[in-house]
């Protein structure tokens, strides 16, 4: 339920129970408007979701390993190692201040070096060195400071910043500066990089593994969205399709199977059906129309011509709705040829057809359906209007027609019904002594049999502008 529901439904007192109402709803709003900010910018394929379903919470894992790391274990060690490494100058300013009669400190030098891992000098009571930049993120920095505070309590001045792997510190005493350099591992824990070194190498590892494995998971999917994608256009399966993968997108192909079947099995029954029922008929008029012309010329008989020419007319378009429905491989049309088959038929009817090719004129369709479509939208046109003009599309996986005439068009609300089979309108365009109503209904059949669809609008030149729209 969405925030704005619950609160409509909030009664109107300011008690307890309606102010958690009307909190539970904003919360309830805000999650809802995170979950749609998430859905615009999140992948839109399955293989880049999958990826990010495993990365992310390995991401996260990480990040918070990582904090704590750096918290707990690297922070603790370095102030350990801090700690010890400010003892062990606290010790040797003890031993300089204990004895002071030692001229040059050589024992106090030597017992640095020998016993602790330091090279110190003793230098003339000089002003310490401004003090330099401090870094940004610098634990060892603000730990080795805070520590020499702490136990020392002298002004001092440390470099920490540098990549020579060894630090110098300089203290203030009475009459004298004592200088040191430490190496950087004795007072920080310099071996952390290893431990992301190790995270992120085996984070790379896992990917690697992952990787392959969830593309082999998801291409059984790509081949059954191909194997869809080509029974909607009307094509063949590819050769290569066979229910592969997890158990359910197994399961989804066989149903993907399994319905194709049964609607190719249902089209071809109602095309024999169709076919059949047709052939029939025209046999039993072929015999009536034999009995009239014996009986001969009489105005009741000629009458009866005239209906049987009718009742033929119905069942010629009977077949061609029925073999608009029948099976045919898909192949190469040549549109630019068919377009100049087309000019040549209006300058026959003394009509002017002006055609606009844009791209490939070859395209990928079953042909004769193709050109069967073409034919009933084009000679609607033709049969109606004076002037028409076919502008023909073809952009990569996409072909569309667009037929405008200067016919006396159709009616907005009856743009619908010409699509319905056997309708003919009064005053417009499909109505024909001849005609039956199936032209623009095995129109639209076929084109949706390709993936496509027919939507008629306005014409810029008074009459009805048909638009077909079909995958090639």
């Amino acid at each position: 339920m969405a925030g704005s529901e619950i609160e409509a439904r909030l009664p109107q007192d300011n008690g307890l129970p309606a102010r958690l109402l009307r909190a539970a709803g904003a919360v309830s709003s805000s999650w809802n408007r995170f979950w749609r900010v998430v859905g615009i910018y999140m992948p839109k394929r399955l293989y880049a979701r999958s990826l990010l379903i495993v990365i992310t919470p390995m991401i996260l894992l990480q990040s918070v390993v990582t904090l704590v790391f750096m918290e707990r274990h690297w922070q603790t060690v370095t102030q350990r190692l801090s700690m010890a490494t400010t003892r062990d100058l606290a010790a040797i300013i003890d031993m300089i201040e204990t004895y002071p009669n030692d001229p040059d400190y050589s024992n106090v030098i030597r017992i640095a070096q020998e016993r602790l891992s330091m090279k110190v000098d003793i230098l003339p009571a000089d002003p310490l060195p401004p003090p330099g930049r401090k870094p940004f993120f610098s634990i060892l920095d603000q730990i080795l400071s805070a520590e020499i505070n702490k136990q020392i309590n002298r002004p001092f001045w440390i470099d920490t910043v540098g990549d020579s792997g060894v630090l110098e510190v300089r203290i203030q005493l009475e009459g004298k500066v004592l200088r040191a350099f430490i190496r950087r591992g004795q007072a920080y824990a310099s071996n952390t990089h290893i431990f992301i070194v190790w995270m992120v190498g085996t984070s790379l590892v896992l990917l690697m593994i992952a990787i392959p494995f969830l593309r082999n998971q998801i291409k059984p999917i790509l081949k059954l969205a191909e194997a869809a994608e080509s029974f909607g256009k009307g094509r063949p399966t590819p050769p290569d399709f066979r229910p592969r993968g997890a158990e359910e997108v197994r399961r989804a192909g066989f149903a993907f199977i399994q319905m194709r079947e049964r609607i190719e099995r249902q089209i071809e029954q109602r095309t024999a059906m169709l076919s059949g029922v047709s052939h029939d008929l025209r046999t039993i008029l072929t015999r009536f129309k034999l009995q009239l012309a014996l009986s001969g010329p009489k105005p009741d008989v000629e009458a009866l011509n005239r209906d049987i020419d009718d009742m033929q007319s119905m069942l010629q378009g009977y077949l061609d709705f029925a073999r608009g429905e029948a099976a045919e491989d898909p192949g190469l049309f040549d549109l630019a040829t068919y377009l100049e088959t087309l000019v040549d038929e209006a300058r026959l009817r003394k009509k002017k057809l002006a055609t606009v090719l844009t791209g490939d004129p070859t395209i990928h369709v079953r042909p004769n359906a193709f050109s069967r479509l073409l034919a009933n939208v084009v000679g609607n046109s033709l049969r109606y209007a004076d002037n028409i003009r076919v502008e023909a599309v073809h952009t990569k996986g996409s072909l569309t027609v667009i037929v405008d005439d200067d016919g006396p068009g159709i009616p907005a609300t009856r743009r619908d019904d010409v699509f319905k089979p056997f309708v003919r309108l009064d005053e417009a365009r499909n109505l024909d002594s001849s005609g039956t109503g199936l032209g623009l209904s095995i129109a639209r059949d076929i084109a949706r049999s390709h993936g496509g669809d027919i939507t008629l609008d306005d014409s810029p030149k008074g009459g009805l502008r048909v638009i077909v729209r079909v995958p090639a």
